[in-house]
């Protein structure tokens, strides 16, 4: 038998563990932070005497310019182009070996130098996502060791370096794990958000964001807007209470979803008691038989009640296609609304299918 040899990561894997988690917010925070490095490293070179040395004074202005640079760089360059280059990443690795070596180009390893390597750990740790964080944290407790047990006596090193990589790894890990909670937050909320709570079916948002998908891609058989009605809807309230209203739409809702393929179906609730289907890659004449097979099973599944008696329900279907019927994502909706209102005048428990000469309707 043939052994297939392990994947590696695939690059989205890994830019998903190094890559920020705001690309955009990524990129303004990255500039702030290397326009005030660049501001402080020349105050810092006129004012502090350690400086006083024509190499010393002439590297410490080099990586002024390089920050500047890359500061301007970043500001015009395009965020998400950006963070899938892995620069997000490189950037502050880099600018902690910057740090380092300019400290040990000009043999400082004052408080104030050994400060600066801090700043590209606590921007790494605060806006990209793990790998990314712990590689420029990791990088810069290495980078900085190895230059001030090369500069200080090993008794008084040993102490900088301590309380230096403590400082990284604690920054790194709290801010990382806040970053990963509040996406978990904010992933569980848009989850909610992208749910309705009644029926289990997702919302209109995330139909009309799978909609307008589906109408830019590449054309094929077109696509297909099925919008479904319950009939007598108020009366199922007004003469058996909301509760079983309730339990009407999420039986509803089960049963659309039952007669679609998950692969080739988006089953939504648009409100109140209006659900719908988009059928992506639907030619019209299956979009036609697909609503009439949801209206035949919405009859042969009538609502079991709680004294064990069935209660039969019915629906009304407005099926339009683009770009037989409609070019955009209105003009589609509105062609299926305008069969839906035909197939609920003509009768109820019929669907009505949009078409060049007006609306056809027929029953199940």
């Amino acid at each position: 038998m043939a052994h297939r040899k392990p994947t590696l990561p695939t690059r989205a894997a890994l830019r998903r563990g190094t890559g920020a988690r705001d690309p955009l917010l990524a990129a303004r925070t990255a500039t702030a932070v290397l326009v005030a490095a660049a501001v402080v490293l020349a105050v810092f070179s006129v004012t502090d005497p350690a400086t006083d040395t024509p190499a010393e004074r002439n590297g410490t202005w080099a990586v002024v310019v390089v920050l500047s640079i890359a500061a301007a760089l970043l500001r015009r360059a395009d965020p998400v182009a950006v963070d899938r280059s892995g620069l997000f990443t490189i950037v502050p690795t880099g600018g902690a070996l910057l740090v380092c070596g300019l400290n040990a180009f000009t043999a400082d390893t004052s408080a104030a130098a050994q400060v600066f390597v801090v700043l590209p750990t606590l921007w790494a740790a605060s806006q990209l996502r793990g790998v990314g964080a712990w590689t420029v944290g990791v990088v810069a407790a290495v980078a900085h060791t190895a230059v001030v047990t090369s500069l200080e006596p090993l008794g008084r090193a040993v102490p900088d370096v301590v309380f230096v990589a403590c400082t990284l790894g604690l920054a790194t890990a709290l801010l990382v794990h806040a970053g990963d909670r509040q996406e978990e937050l904010v992933g569980a909320l848009r989850r909610q958000a992208a749910v309705d709570p009644l029926t289990g079916l997702v919302t209109r948002r995330v139909l009309d964001d799978a909609l307008a998908s589906a109408l830019s891609a590449v054309a094929g058989q077109g696509t297909a807007l099925v919008l479904v009605d319950v009939d007598s809807f108020k009366s199922v309230n007004d003469r058996l209470g909301h509760p079983v209203g309730d339990d009407a739409l999420r039986h509803l809702g089960e049963v659309l979803r039952s007669a679609v393929r998950d692969s080739d179906a988006v089953v939504s609730r648009m409100g109140g008691d209006e659900l719908a289907v988009l059928l992506p890659g639907c030619p019209p004449e299956v979009a036609e038989r697909r609503a009439h097979e949801l209206l035949t099973a919405v009859r042969a599944a009538p609502l079991p009640l709680a004294d064990g008696a069935l209660l039969p329900l019915t629906v009304s279907i407005g099926v339009a296609h683009s770009p037989g019927h409609a070019a955009g994502l209105r003009p589609l909706y509105a062609a299926a609304d305008a069969a839906l209102y035909e197939a609920k005048r003509g009768g109820r428990d019929r669907v009505g299918v949009a078409g060049p000469r007006g609306v056809a309707v027929s029953g199940g």
